[in-house]
């Protein structure tokens, strides 16, 4: 496969399956930023407040963003000792579509897009 097909088909599969990811999944700037650390840090398993703490975030907001993600699936959740710890999902397809994202992100179209996406998500 030449070099321009591989694109192509990147191409294709951000326009696919990326706004939907955006929309239903990192829609606020909070979860992107956890998706992107925990991207960079698959094998990161701790709490909301150490992962507010290692992204420089409100406890409280973070707490939230990471139930959200847990619940559509980008993140897993497990209790140990009555705390909840979150890590990034096992779902290969998940992962798949999480290294997209960040892979996307570092197109300055594609951020500018997703971040016009999710502001009109908020209002």
């Amino acid at each position: 496969m030449s070099v321009d097909n591989s694109a192509s088909l990147y191409a294709d599969r951000i326009d696919r399956y990326l706004p939907d990811f955006i929309r239903t999944k990192v829609n606020t700037l909070v979860k992107w930023d956890l998706v992107h650390f925990f991207h960079k840090n698959p094998h990161t398993a701790d709490t909301a407040e150490n992962i507010a703490a290692y992204t420089a975030r409100d406890g409280s907001t973070v707490s939230d963003e990471l139930a959200d993600l847990s619940e559509a699936g980008v993140l897993q959740v497990t209790e140990v000792s009555e705390r909840k710890i979150y890590a990034l999902t096992e779902d290969e397809a998940m992962r798949e579509l999480i290294h997209a994202f960040v892979m996307a992100c570092d197109d300055r179209d594609f951020r500018m897009k997703a971040i016009r996406q999710i502001t009109d998500i908020a209002h």
